[in-house]
């Protein structure tokens, strides 16, 4: 009894308390959704190799400096162009099989794909101006 009182006052606060009002903050935003995380192989071939859209992968790891710097700012640029390209995030050390597969020697490295093909690919931070020249290349524009 006491436990199923316990869980109707903390369902209550998240309906009433002071994060309620700002629900919509912790959804999913447009931009969001244009990025995701691979989760396995058969993930990567689905949402990547298959998709339609032109894909950017970014392969990076927790423990990556650099990583911190450019997956951020990659996915703000991918976040602008609303749906005309795609991100994948790939952890190496989740994902090895995949890295060996697509040859990554290093973190970052991020391969723009297009029909399940490579078409570009670069290793290391870049500024804003090089990740978009970069994007728009990979769309055309």
């Amino acid at each position: 009894m006491a436990q199923r009182l316990a869980l109707q006052r903390l369902l209550s606060l998240r309906t009433r308390g002071p994060l309620a009002s700002h629900g919509r903050a912790f959804g999913i935003s447009a931009g969001r959704r244009s990025t995701f995380n691979v989760q396995d192989g058969s993930d990567f071939q689905d949402r990547v190799v298959n998709s339609p859209k032109p894909v950017v992968v970014d392969f990076h790891a927790q423990w990556c400096g650099p990583c911190k710097i450019l997956g951020p700012r990659l996915e703000k640029l991918v976040a602008k162009l609303e749906g005309k390209v795609l991100m994948a995030k790939v952890d190496i050390d989740d994902h090895t099989d995949l890295a060996i597969e697509y040859e990554v020697s290093a973190v970052p490295t991020v391969l723009a794909m297009k029909n399940g093909d490579v078409v570009d690919k670069f290793v290391g931070i870049k500024d804003e101006d090089q990740l978009e020249a970069f994007l728009k290349k990979l769309i055309g524009a």
